[in-house]
């Protein structure tokens, strides 16, 4: 019996951990990246990966509560299953990668070190300085190189996926992709697809990811028929050094290690930092969210920054928005052992040493929760059942979607520390999954992957043929960043949605008609890039019109009109009666909007938004607080209504 060939696509956490799990249990894999793998973009992830860990467990963590952080963190918006499992994995992967040689921070007695993370009050993050991405990546790079001396693994780097080959049975038996030196186009017939390609950060024109995050895999996959779940939802980290070029991540771990948020409360007050007394500090984080200060979940540090500089006026620069982060009161010993990259990386590019002189940061485009809708198989034990073919599957059998390109684990808002794990999570943990459903039906495909070649060999041809249009597709793409930052990151209100919808459908028909400046057959970066360019617009289509009809503000998703409010009153009696109404549109707009937004590429290019119920059977749906005003007042009277559900009617004559 021939062995099975699986193909992945993308070389970060998720592919690698995809393709060294895939190889140790025999399988031939071909992994296709945009780049060298240790280059993509997993490398630039700064601050550490989350577990339960012995140091938490004595203080009464435990796997449960950091699935219940999650899911709470992501407003109950993600299936809980595939969470469940994840938390449980989380121990576990941390062994693994420290087996594996990752340099993880220690404690002088030699235990891993520990820090604390945003929307936990637990130091549950694992890390490797501020550089603990890249560190992860070279681990597992090693762990593939191996299976590559094995023969097992083929790498083909440079090359750029262009479509799934799905066949007559709709079952996807490989891919078309391209060779990004020589230009060529090749077919890779395999038994199943993996998509591991990362996030769409590049819609928004600059993003803290790396430049080759434009989205256009998951978006061809999406042109081919797969379902995308929770588009709309975009994370903004609140934590960002403005760039010409892109926007750099200052990480949350400065944060996590005492960093502290702020602005003078005198308007764009002239005084060095320094010379500012603590008292004419306004620490508003600290003040507005007593118990989490300034780790408060992303969305809302995000928000609160935007708020303050724009609504307030309190940005520290007049001409330019920006606040505080303030690490110059943390020894420079601590400070270099403990974030060294993200320091280096600011006195780089701004100037200024960061341990004598804090930062000025901004909210950037950061992650995209939403992503290729999957499937999973849950167990009865309300996690997954391992090596079920259902899990990380897309709506077309043998594609399957890992990493921060599938909507699985992180709902409304993804908790900082999360990501790596997810990704190596979905990648371990899929791959008996892929190989139980990877088939091989022995029909002939040639005629099937020559016409896919043919089609994607047309496409090009006719790109280079343009000649005499109005733009570029650079113009388009700076443009298109305009528009979606403009309308659809930390604040959105419907008028400017409907606007941006009818500008990008605009945009893209410029697109259509736009011209390259380089037309040769030789590392030609200009069309490749141009291809990227014009399957943004499905997903940014899809993003604008999932957040448009979404009437809700639900973790990153924030629509003024819709939000609702603390508690106003200051009598206990009207403060309860409040709440009552409070939790009475809590639970309606539970109703209604807790489901995943599904969209489908319509046959008119337009997307086609559906809904879909969410598991929420092992932690039922909460408000979401953090330090809401009157928050104590709600969450009683929510408790309340709780405890009377679950007690259910009393019998009539029954007798306590």
């Amino acid at each position: 019996m021939a062995q099975p060939r699986i193909l992945v696509i993308g070389g970060g956490l998720a592919g690698l951990s995809a393709t060294m799990r895939l190889a140790e249990l025999g399988v031939q894999v071909d992994l296709v990246s945009l780049v060298p793998v240790k280059r993509s973009h997993s490398v630039c992830a700064q601050g550490g990966i989350n577990s339960v860990n012995a140091v938490t467990r004595q203080q009464g963590d435990n796997e449960w509560k950091h699935f219940d952080d999650t899911v709470y963190g992501g407003d109950f918006l993600q299936h809980q299953p595939p969470v469940k499992e994840m938390a449980e994995w989380a121990p576990r992967i941390i062994d693994l990668m420290d087996r594996l040689g990752v340099p993880f921070n220690r404690t002088p007695e030699g235990f891993r070190d520990q820090r604390r993370f945003g929307g936990t009050l637990y130091k549950r993050t694992a890390f490797a300085g501020a550089t603990t991405g890249q560190q992860l990546l070279y681990a597992l790079d090693e762990q593939v190189r191996r299976w590559e001396v094995e023969g097992r693994v083929k790498k083909w780097e440079f090359w750029d996926f262009l479509e799934p080959v799905v066949d007559a049975d709709g079952r996807c038996v490989g891919a078309v992709c391209q060779d990004m030196v020589t230009m060529k186009f090749r077919a890779f017939p395999a038994d199943a697809v993996v998509l591991a390609s990362g996030g769409c950060g590049l819609l928004y024109g600059r993003s803290t990811m790396s430049t080759i995050c434009t989205g256009s895999a998951v978006s061809r996959a999406y042109q081919a028929g797969v379902k995308y779940g929770n588009a709309e939802f975009i994370q903004v980290h609140p934590t960002a050094v403005p760039g010409a070029d892109k926007l750099r991540l200052m990480s949350e771990s400065a944060r996590g290690e005492g960093g502290r948020v702020w602005v003078p409360r005198t308007p764009q007050d002239p005084r060095k930092p320094k010379d500012i007394p603590a008292n004419e500090r306004y620490y508003f984080l600290e003040e507005r969210y007593p118990q989490y200060g300034n780790l408060v979940p992303r969305d809302i540090a995000t928000r609160e920054i935007f708020d303050i500089c724009t609504t307030d006026g309190l940005s520290v620069e007049q001409d330019r928005l920006c606040v505080y982060l303030d690490l110059t009161h943390i020894p420079r010993e601590t400070l270099d052992r403990k974030l060294g990259g993200i320091l280096e990386i600011y006195e780089k590019f701004q100037g200024v040493d960061p341990r004598d002189e804090p930062m000025k940061i901004f909210p950037a485009v950061h992650y995209s929760m939403g992503g290729l809708w999957v499937d999973y198989e849950k167990s009865e034990t309300g996690g997954l059942v391992e090596g079920s073919p259902r899990n990380q599957q897309t709506n077309i059998p043998g594609l399957y979607a890992i990493g921060e390109c599938d909507y699985q684990y992180h709902g409304a808002n993804r908790l900082g520390a999360n990501s790596l794990l997810s990704c190596i999570f979905s990648g371990l943990f899929c791959a008996s999954g892929v190989l139980a459903g990877s088939r091989r039906d022995g029909n002939d495909t040639s005629r099937l992957f020559s016409t896919a070649v043919k089609r994607q060999e047309d496409r090009h041809q006719a790109i280079l043929s343009r000649t005499g249009g109005e733009s570029n597709p650079y113009d388009i793409h700076n443009r298109l960043g305009d528009i979606m930052t403009r309308a659809a990151t930390v604040v959105r209100r419907n008028d400017q949605l409907t606007q941006a919808y009818e500008e990008v459908g605009q945009l893209e028909q410029l697109w259509q008609q736009c011209s390259l400046s380089d037309t040769g057959n030789w590392t030609n970066q200009n069309v490749v890039f141009c291809k990227a360019v014009g399957d943004m617009f499905p997903i940014a289509k899809l993003i604008l019109k999932g957040a448009l009809q979404r009437d809700e503000c639900r973790g990153a998703h924030f629509k003024p009109d819709f939000a609702m409010p603390g508690i106003a009153a200051t009598d206990p009696a009207e403060q309860r009666a409040e709440a009552e109404r409070w939790c009475d549109r809590f639970e309606a707009n539970t109703r209604k909007w807790l489901k995943s937004t599904i969209g489908t590429h319509g046959d008119d290019g337009e997307p086609v938004i559906s809904y879909e119920d969410i598991d929420t059977t092992l932690i039922p749906p909460r408000p979401r607080l953090y330090g809401l005003v009157g928050g104590e007042v709600i969450e009683q009277v929510w408790k309340e209504r709780q405890a009377a559900a679950d007690a259910g009617p009393v019998a009539v004559g029954a007798t306590s």
